[in-house]
């Protein structure tokens, strides 16, 4: 039986497709790259991706290449009509690496391939056809080489097996489009409003993932539920301003904005915990002996069940427990901002500055030292805490006119204005008399307008002194 060309098959599609239905079919990633008929179009944005995105998709093969077929995603493209053409719409950015994993393994693994592809006696028949492009864009070109270099180097971790995983078992979605306005309005939907999803959305993607082999649909559709219940703003806020910060600022390191390129943050060890380093047999401890009390038959008599000791600066268990550390410090958050019979709380809610930039900065600062110290203590001393705390945080507000993020930022890692590292503080203290026992410098001038409510608590507290 004769071969039909890769132009032949591709005309074929086009005839098949109907002006008024997009065409959505499963296509091997050697399929794509066989394809000598897809064009990035000029409105496309430059090829971004770098070295960590290249390296998280070679993770992701390596990792699935046991399993009968893996999605790599969705390619959306627009046939123009009565031409052979098919300009890609969405999928960009991963078509071009799959093209530059595919030319380094022709290039590099030739003796395997020829292993792999029998019927093929010329491994050319595989070198991508994307290749014949060409860029104009001066990010596009550097992307392009810092990646393929990096690609050399990772391919060597490929044997026979994941390399035939790679061309035939890969896939994608292809979604073909024949209607130019239904392209642009599926093009600016994605880079407009669904295209920059919140970095939370895309750590509720990565740890269903890791929950597909350990749980039922019915318990992956309880975690959804309950993830979608909670506010979206309020869960932007949990992560940005609380979470990540902590995180960051108990190991020292800058915690300004939270964005897509820090979500690592948030991912740790398998759920199963397979991994077998001396450092995850506390975490294997506690999370098998959590799951065993929990599902014990005693617990319908007594009704008690144990949480998890979520730690904010641990090593996080990937899949289930980290929707329950989000949900357990969610509802930590609320009951730490709602105190209510406290000085310090009613004075930093009700003083005149307090909606201002800068002292909504500080407040933020103060509320993340406290989540800490009760993440970590407690409440045991709470009310010595506070104090301790809002003198630390505030002392900022007093010593300076004007505060920024990036003010608040170097005074947590004690690089401006700062006697102490509280975070780094109470991330090594083991008990909470190492916090209360700081010593904190007595102010005797304010810098700051609209603070005298602020003022008169750092009296009342005697960290404040009048110049004679």
């Amino acid at each position: 039986m004769a071969e039909i060309s890769t132009s032949e098959e591709q005309q074929k599609i086009a005839e098949s497709i109907s002006e008024d239905e997009p065409s959505v079919n499963i296509i091997a990633v050697s399929d794509l790259l066989k394809n000598d008929c897809l064009v990035i179009p000029d409105y496309q944005r430059p090829y971004k991706w770098t070295t960590k995105n290249v390296n998280q998709l070679i993770d992701d093969i390596l990792l699935h290449s046991d399993k009968s077929a893996y999605r790599l995603g969705t390619l959306v493209v627009h046939n123009e009509k009565n031409k052979n053409i098919f300009n890609i719409v969405d999928g960009q950015q991963r078509t071009l690496t799959l093209t530059l994993i595919a030319y380094a393994i022709t290039r590099n693994r030739q003796d395997v391939l020829k292993k792999i592809f029998i019927r093929d006696d010329k491994v050319e028949n595989y070198i991508p056809k994307l290749l014949n492009l060409t860029f104009s864009s001066d990010i596009t070109k550097a992307n392009i080489q810092n990646n393929y270099k990096e690609i050399e180097r990772r391919i060597a971790e490929f044997d026979e097996k994941t390399i035939s995983f790679f061309f035939n078992k890969c896939e994608l979605v292809r979604v073909i489009l024949t209607d130019i306005s239904e392209a642009f309005q599926f093009f600016d939907s994605q880079n407009a409003r669904g295209k920059d999803l919140e970095p939370h959305d895309l750590l509720k993607a990565f740890h269903l993932r890791e929950m597909n082999n350990l749980s039922t649909e019915a318990e992956r559709k309880e975690t959804v539920e309950k993830w979608e219940a909670m506010d979206t703003e309020k869960l932007s806020k949990l992560f940005a301003l609380y979470l990540y910060r902590i995180r960051n600022w108990s190991k020292d390191c800058s915690a300004r904005y939270f964005s897509k390129n820090d979500v690592d943050i948030f991912k740790g060890i398998s759920p199963d915990i397979k991994e077998d380093y001396p450092f995850t047999k506390i975490y294997r401890i506690a999370h098998y002996y959590t799951e065993h009390y929990n599902s014990s038959f005693y617990r319908k008599v007594n009704q008690n069940e144990f949480d998890y000791p979520f730690q904010i600066d641990q090593t996080i268990i990937n899949g289930r427990r980290f929707f329950e550390m989000i949900e357990y410090y969610n509802k930590m958050v609320e009951k730490i901002k709602s105190i209510e019979d406290d000085d310090t709380f009613e004075i930093i809610k009700n003083y005149e500055g307090r909606y201002r930039p800068g002292d909504k900065y500080i407040r933020n600062l103060f509320y993340c030292g406290l989540i800490y110290y009760v993440d970590k203590f407690g409440e045991k001393e709470l009310s010595k805490a506070i104090v301790k705390i809002f003198i630390w945080a505030y002392s900022l507000r007093l010593k300076l006119q004007s505060v920024g993020l990036d003010s608040v930022d170097n005074y947590a890692l004690n690089k401006a204005h700062s006697q102490i590292q509280l975070f780094k503080e109470i991330r090594e203290a083991l008990h909470p008399s190492e916090i209360l026992n700081i010593k904190l410098a007595t102010l005797n001038e304010n810098r700051s307008s609209k603070t005298e409510d602020v003022v008169k608590l750092f009296e009342k507290m005697r960290y404040y002194e009048h110049n004679n």
